[in-house]
């Protein structure tokens, strides 16, 4: 097993200093739609008997919608250039887990899948081919970007993301130009309360810059939700888990979660709409509203970079913030950066898939075709060694994490896999809707976050002793 690095943060910083999304969706999980398609139609479909007799054939079921039409395209190069089948599927926004049981029951099962950190691990690692003798796990970086049981290598993170609080700086320059501004740079926003008032006072002056609110829509249906139940979630477990010292926990205290009530209110009640009309706004509606500069906060990740530039916006317009919520010593925070995102091989399917799959990803990692797609189409921050000779992705909102990262910030590390279950995330979205819309209290958020870890927890682990790390 290679050496580890001193910690995850010095792992993601150099590797987001050579090179630096998104995009969640969970870690870029934006909108999309389930997408099927088979890389070189008409190559494939001539020679898929000749592929599955001889060398095998890939399915991937993509995680990313994002980057759906991206990985057919690279699916067809590569079947060009090999002749063996490579079908994509991509699972639409916050359908992956239940898509991935439903394919996972048929015979033409995914050949590669994804799971998002240990806590999936655990019902997919039967699933899972061991990684460690292959050309994905040797140029690795680090072991911190891989999924390790025992000494096997179950799993291979294959991009970091950072994500926060994207804001257009053309209007939010206008703003510091207005009479009392509460600062005259980006620079002096450094903490929550500073951050609130700014906020507040471009709420209050919304007709004069031109916006409808400080914030975008916080929509929360399920191409949007995720922002809200695990992105800004994981900043109450990230302070918790700093100040008692552990990585992970079956039973979370909720010590931040006013800080968590504070920095949700800020965003529903200084936005584009009122927080009564938020069950019916979407991520698109997000993704538009901060493109056509009608909001000048949007919060999101590296990976919604193309969506702001395919819609008009230019590097010039970009910059992030992080999400202050009020956290001891968040003067000195940095950008939430880490991955939930990790290729696992189906251990189930034929030896000649099997190959035929693990030929693939190193083609993807290796060759200029797949280095470019992932780094400069896609946008990819990558893990992986083969990247560092000219394959790095560079834009405004990678550029704004190194920033962070110079400046001697601390990243907020991605605790999105020691979160007990999909049900405990849905439960604490809908208890932040009901709060929002009125028709529930705090306390249900607080009851959903705190007493539904506990269950979820339980349930993970039944008949298994898991004492906290």
């Amino acid at each position: 097993m290679k050496n580890l690095k001193k910690g995850i943060a010095l792992a993601m910083a150099a590797s987001l200093s050579v090179c630096a999304f998104a995009g969640c969706q969970s870690g870029g999980e934006t909108s999309g739609t389930a997408t099927e398609s088979t890389g070189g139609e008409s190559t494939a479909a001539s020679q898929a008997d000749t592929g599955s007799a001889e060398g095998g054939k890939v399915y991937y079921l993509n995680f990313k919608p994002e980057q759906a039409d991206q990985w057919v395209e690279l699916a067809k190069t590569y079947t060009e250039q090999t002749g063996v089948e490579v079908k994509v599927d991509t699972a639409a926004s916050g359908t992956y887990e239940a898509t991935l049981k439903a394919e996972m029951a048929k015979e033409n099962a995914p050949t590669l899948f994804q799971v998002n950190g240990p806590v999936e691990l655990a019902s997919w690692k039967d699933y899972c081919y061991n990684l460690k003798d292959t050309s994905l796990y040797t140029n690795l970086k680090s072991d911190d970007f891989a999924l390790i049981d025992g000494e096997d290598v179950k799993g291979v993170a294959y991009v970091i993301e950072t994500y926060g609080i994207i804001y257009n700086k053309t209007l939010l320059n206008k703003y510091f130009e207005t009479d009392g501004a509460v600062v005259s740079s980006v620079d002096e926003i450094n903490n929550f309360d500073t951050f609130k008032s700014v906020v507040e006072d471009i709420q209050a002056k919304k007709d004069d810059l031109g916006i409808q609110g400080a914030f975008t829509s916080s929509g929360m249906d399920s191409s949007s939700d995720w922002r809200f139940k695990t992105h800004l979630a994981n900043l109450p477990i990230y302070y918790e888990y700093k100040a008692d010292n552990i990585k992970s926990t079956s039973a979370i205290k909720g010590t931040y979660l006013d800080n968590y009530k504070a920095i949700w209110d800020l965003y529903i009640h200084n936005a584009t709409c009122e927080p009564t009309m938020i069950s019916g706004k979407t991520g698109e509606d997000a993704a538009s509203e901060f493109a056509l500069g009608e909001a000048i906060f949007y919060q999101n990740g590296t990976w919604a970079y193309g969506d702001c530039i395919n819609n008009g916006m230019s590097d010039e317009d970009l910059g992030m913030l992080p999400i202050y919520i009020g956290g001891e010593g968040e003067e000195n925070q940095g950008l939430c950066t880490g991955s939930e995102n990790y290729w696992c091989v189906n251990s189930k399917a034929s030896e000649a898939d099997i190959q035929a799959t693990l030929k693939f990803l190193d083609w993807v990692i290796t060759s200029d075709e797949g280095r470019d797609m992932l780094a400069n189409q896609m946008g990819f921050v990558t893990p992986f060694t083969t990247f560092d000779d000219g394959y790095q992705a560079d834009n405004a909102l990678i550029k704004a994490a190194n920033e962070y990262i110079a400046a001697g910030k601390t990243a907020v590390s991605w605790n999105f896999s020691t979160i007990p279950s999909e049900k405990w995330k849905d439960n604490v979205g809908a208890a932040l809707l009901d709060y929002a819309q009125g028709t529930g209290d705090w306390s249900a958020v607080q009851t959903a976050f705190v007493d539904g870890w506990a269950t979820e927890y339980a349930a993970a682990n039944a008949g298994t002793e898991s004492p906290d790390a």
